[in-house]
């Protein structure tokens, strides 16, 4: 069992390794060669440059100002500063809200500074003033540590003080429920003012139809349109169908790729020109027949330029590549919020519209998925979901194997005198498991993802949210449950094997769940701690972004490319914030001296996440905080599940009597969550006619003159169109797209349109003359 010295011994190797991470970064940033690493955002927004040189050689790389390495720690105070309201304007929104989920958990008289202080003046006490493991011991053979003696464990089978802990139990979800529903609503009103306020974008314009019924005589794009200037005729305004260019834009990175390389070579042959740079021809340059590099990646370059141009004519003459789906603008943001929130058919499984995302937030390569085979797709993964879940649970039960001294010495005597050395011994115990577990995690991010991604979700932010999902559940069922069952099997194995099991092994588990309380503060300290600290040091940015710039970077724009930090990563903070959560909320009552580690996590993530969202994080998308009600959601279902915990746990130590009390909580707690949805979700998947309305006003007051078809026209073309080297420009090549798979109509019913359309597509310049008319007047 881990002992207050293994906890000891553990928070001094994470303290020193952030500690560490922390000075490193404040050197390091302060260097002119890493300027572009540490504030990236700046860069690409335009509002910082190269540091100027005036002195020596050296001073282009090291900063030879002594005075600047004094105020080292200047970043803390530069991070705090930006207020909320500029660090919306700075960063969006979603980054906002992001860091106002960390706030949840400490300052402001949020969650857990209440917490910690009720449960350490209340419960400590309570749970410290009894001699409970100290019998066991004696009795049972229940192995503990002095940490267990604060816990809810060491009170006395059928004692009156669990009245001590219901009370706190009522008081905490009390105070956890208060703090939810006011951020719920101070979240949806920073919504509502951030989407009136903002800045006109495509998206609330445009709305993306999918399971466009098929039609021999006319092609999608006079069906979208056709459909609009029937159903919607004092609004609609142009569409662009869905184009599936996923084989073109495989083949455009992949040339993108091939040049990376050919600049290499050509940048090593330059600074060496005594020798051809060579290379082999299989993966990775790894084996192979040994070729010329700069001629085979030359050749690479001229073949995939040849099959991009044969891809493209062939996009051009085949009716496949239109898929049964568009993205529709209409004049204002009123009819785009009409049409996106009802029903367009009788069938209600065609005509399907929803907000489309903005440009940036389209993920592109999912759009070409049959609507049909989503279900299925949905199904699959979800089989795979709970096989990776469940195979997991077979290197968590090894980590937990770790974390019992007695259990690794029964079975492997011979190390007994190594693991007996204390300082050893409290590494394995304090240390070990958590980056044992941590290590494990590492490659579950990017699995999460592609399954989301296999399942056709369209924008990143959805694939982010639904990756953010399963890692929580994932992170519920093998990073918590599976860690106390295997712990409390482990270290009380003894008990286990001589017990009862319909009476005494009961108490032994209703002991030992708390005891678990000491892995999850190595494993806070371990990924909480040294990790956050270890993300603002941005190691592995820095390395590439040196080794790009050195061997690739040839104009401006490769540097920036070289120095893009991504965004940053909602799909595995999040989960992780919510797994501290959930171990807050189960152990503020069952082991209260957790909470204290959790508070040191929530206030250094908040100033290290800061400092990234201020200086490096350059958000690919703005959802307006769409992710917030499953945020909310998970806290309120970790609320329920520490309360279940408490039952179980008051069934087990002589309290039953005590259950009718409990069950009111996660009814109230239920009943709460049914509240906030209904009173404040609708603003975060609806957006209001009447905003809509009052937007539409002042902008049709403010600019008259707007011409919102040139806006909207090409807003939504596939980025391969946008980014390709082709001799063509964009808007000759969707007209192509488009006038090549036009069916002239056949149908006599498209007659009651008010004027047929000549040219469909995104490029649909003239919308009928009675409409235009009509909106003039």
């Amino acid at each position: 069992m881990a002992t207050f010295g293994d906890i000891g011994v553990a928070a001094g190797i994470n303290i020193l390794f952030a500690v560490a991470f922390l000075v490193a970064f404040a050197i390091l940033r302060l260097q002119p060669i890493n300027d572009r690493v540490y504030f990236p955002k700046w860069y690409l927004k335009g509002l910082r440059s190269s540091p100027t040189h005036t002195g020596s050689f050296v001073s282009k790389f090291v900063n030879l100002d002594w005075r600047s390495y004094v105020r080292f720690l200047n970043w803390v105070p530069d991070a705090l500063r930006m207020p909320e309201p500029e660090l919306i304007d700075h960063a969006g929104l979603d980054s906002a809200v992001y860091l106002r989920i960390y706030l949840l958990g400490i300052c402001r008289l949020k969650i857990f500074v209440p917490v910690a202080l009720l449960s350490w003046a209340i419960l400590v006490p309570v749970n410290w003033t009894n001699n409970t493991l100290e019998k066991s011991l004696a009795t049972d053979k229940v192995q503990y540590s002095d940490i267990d003696k604060l816990s809810i464990s060491n009170v006395p089978y059928g004692s009156l003080r669990f009245w001590t802990h219901i009370v706190m139990a009522y008081a905490f979800t009390f105070w956890t429920c208060y703090t939810l529903r006011k951020e719920y609503a101070t979240i949806a009103t920073m919504r509502l003012h951030f989407l009136a306020s903002e800045r006109r974008r495509p998206d609330q314009f445009t709305v993306l139809v999918r399971n466009v019924p098929p039609d021999p005589d006319e092609s999608v794009s006079e069906l979208v349109e056709h459909f609009f200037l029937v159903n919607h005729p004092d609004h609609y305004l142009t569409h662009q169908v869905v184009i599936n260019a996923n084989k073109l834009a495989k083949l455009v990175k992949e040339k993108k790729g091939k040049q990376n390389w050919l600049d290499y070579y050509q940048i090593k042959y330059s600074r060496n020109q005594s020798q051809r740079p060579v290379t082999k021809t299989g993966f990775l340059g790894l084996w192979g027949e040994t070729v010329d590099a700069i001629g085979y990646q030359t050749a690479e370059i001229e073949r995939l330029s040849k099959e991009i141009a044969e891809e493209r004519e062939r996009m051009k003459t085949d009716p496949k590549c239109i898929m049964p789906a568009a993205f529709v603008s209409f004049r204002t943001r009123w009819g785009a919020a009409v049409c996106a929130q009802t029903q367009q058919s009788r069938n209600p499984t065609f005509w399907l519209t929803e907000w489309a995302s903005e440009p940036r937030d389209v993920y592109w390569d999912n759009l070409a998925i049959p609507y049909v085979s989503l279900s299925i797709r949905r199904l699959v993964i979800a089989v795979a979901f709970f096989f990776l879940t469940f195979f997991f649970m077979i290197p968590v039960t090894i980590v937990q194997s770790l974390a019992n001294i007695e259990g690794i010495e029964k079975r492997a005597p011979f190390l007994k005198p190594i693991i007996e050395i204390p300082f050893i011994k409290s590494v394995i115990q304090g240390f070990l498991p958590g980056i044992a577990l941590k290590i494990f995690l590492i490659v579950l991010p990017t699995i999460l993802m592609m399954l989301a991604k296999f399942e056709g979700f369209l924008s990143i932010s959805s694939l982010e949210r639904r990756a953010a999902m399963r890692y929580y559940i994932f992170n519920f069922v093998n990073v918590f449950l599976v860690s106390v069952i295997a712990g409390t099997a482990f270290q009380q194995l003894d008990s286990f094997l001589h017990q009862s099991a319909n009476d005494r092994i009961p108490k032994t588990i209703g002991v030992a769940i708390p005891m678990k309380a000491t892995f999850f503060i190595t494993y806070v300290m371990v990924d909480g701690w040294a990790g956050v600290a270890g993300e603002i040091l941005r190691l592995k940015p820095l390395i590439f972004f040196h080794l790009k710039n050195f061997f690739l970077v040839k104009t401006e724009k490769d540097r920036e490319e070289a120095m893009d930090p991504g965004s940053i990563g909602f799909n595995t903070g999040e989960p992780q914030i919510q797994l501290y959560f959930l171990l807050g909320l189960v152990y503020a009552v069952v082991t209260p001296v957790f909470i204290p580690f959790i508070l040191v996590f929530f206030a250094l993530a908040y100033v290290v996440f800061r400092h990234q969202i201020i200086n490096v994080y350059n958000q690919e998308y703005e959802s307006a905080a769409a992710f917030w009600p499953d945020v909310h959601g998970r806290i309120i279902s970790a609320l329920v599940f520490s309360q279940l915990i408490l039952m179980g746990l008051m069934s087990t130590k002589g309290a039953a009597q005590s259950t009718p009390f409990l069950i009111a909580l996660p009814v109230l707690t239920i009943w709460f969550h049914t509240f906030c949805k209904g009173r404040y979700e609708s603003a975060f998947v609806k957006y209001p006619l009447q905003e809509a309305m009052m937007k539409d006003t002042l902008e049709r007051a403010r600019e008259p003159n707007l011409n919102l078809k040139s806006y909207l026209q090409y807003a939504y073309i596939h980025p391969v169109f946008k980014n390709d080297d082709e001799n063509e420009d964009d808007d000759d090549i969707n007209a192509k797209l488009e006038e090549s798979v036009l069916v002239p109509t056949k149908r006599h019913s498209k007659r009651s349109t008010p004027l047929p359309s000549k040219v469909s597509g995104a490029s649909s310049p003239s919308l009928p003359n009675a409409v235009s008319e009509n909106l003039k007047s």
